[in-house]
């Protein structure tokens, strides 16, 4: 709805902690193989914040470190990486090696760095960082997923019952259709369409709409009629499982967005910012977040120059 440049912070991060095991076996299934799913497996945000606070390099996007049992037994760290900025980042395999070697050393637990590229440029896929100095080696290979790859599988996608192919297929149709407004309304209606007619449980229907929703954005008239379609589907198929309560919480959510974004572009968010994103319209929403990419400051985002 209200997302400005396809951005995909949240709904990736959401999805990747709501179907973790999914995610893995989708992306990077020779180590879905090694790892024993019977197991709990447990997000370790505080360790990589620890680790992370002092070595920025760049804009991230989606880090997660994760606590996993290989099937012999032992325990393993993965640490997983989605960058899904538009441009390549060259410091992206720079930062894969210093973020594996700086887990190893804080903890003493061998990393496994698995990374997700879903920017635009299909010859760009790093895999590996390293260096070499009198006859000293340190280089760090790592398995990569690029969506690009996936482009010509679309109808695979489609039909498939990992939470990903869907993802992946809204992750695709949201960049073949950059501009093109109907085009995209077109393709949000068949993802939800599709989502409806599968026999999935309802709380996954829901996190995926809510996914495909921040993915691919609409002005707010098109969006409107997405929901009202909606509507009419479980109207027809005598369902409720997106109620208003849940709207509520799908906007709540694109409202975190847009103050992670202006945090990025201006730092510390006062209250009177708050307040207006706590009290704002899904218009409101729409207009601050095109906003947000040209505005010289806070006050012009809202256009209150003359009021604080």
């Amino acid at each position: 709805m209200v997302i400005p440049n396809d951005h995909y912070d949240s709904p990736w991060k959401d999805a990747i902690e709501h179907y973790f095991p999914e995610f893995i076996e989708f992306y990077f299934p020779d180590a879905y193989a090694g790892i024993d799913w019977s197991k709990e497996y447990v997000f370790l945000d505080q360790e990589l914040r620890a680790v992370v606070q002092d070595a920025e390099l760049g804009t991230r996007i989606v880090d997660k470190l994760v606590r996993v049992t290989e099937i012999s037994g032992t325990e393993t760290w993965v640490y997983i990486h989605v960058e899904v900025q538009g441009t390549k980042q060259a410091e992206f395999a720079k930062r894969m090696f210093v973020y594996n070697y700086r887990i190893f050393d804080k903890y003493e637990k061998p990393v496994a760095s698995l990374a997700v590229l879903a920017d635009d440029h299909k010859q760009w896929k790093p895999t590996f960082y390293g260096y070499a100095l009198l006859g000293c080696k340190h280089t760090l290979e790592f398995p990569v997923a690029k969506l690009t790859d996936y482009e010509d599988q679309l109808d695979d996608l489609l039909v498939s019952e990992n939470a990903f192919g869907l993802i992946t297929a809204a992750h695709i149709l949201t960049r073949q259709t950059r501009k093109e407004n109907q085009e995209r309304y077109e393709a949000k209606l068949r993802l939800v369409r599709i989502l409806y007619q599968r026999h999935w449980d309802k709380q996954r229907v829901i996190d995926l709409i809510t996914v495909v929703d921040w993915l691919m954005t609409l002005p707010t008239w098109l969006e409107t009629k997405v929901w009202q379609e909606i509507e009419t589907i479980e109207e027809s198929k005598k369902m409720q499982y997106i109620t208003s309560i849940e709207r509520i919480g799908i906007a709540k959510g694109e409202s975190r967005i847009l103050r992670r974004q202006l945090e990025l572009r201006f730092g510390a968010i006062p209250a009177w910012v708050t307040e207006k994103l706590s009290s704002a319209t899904e218009r409101d929403l729409e207009m601050w977040s095109e906003a947000v990419l040209t505005a010289s400051s806070l006050e012009a985002v809202f256009n209150t120059e003359t009021s604080h």
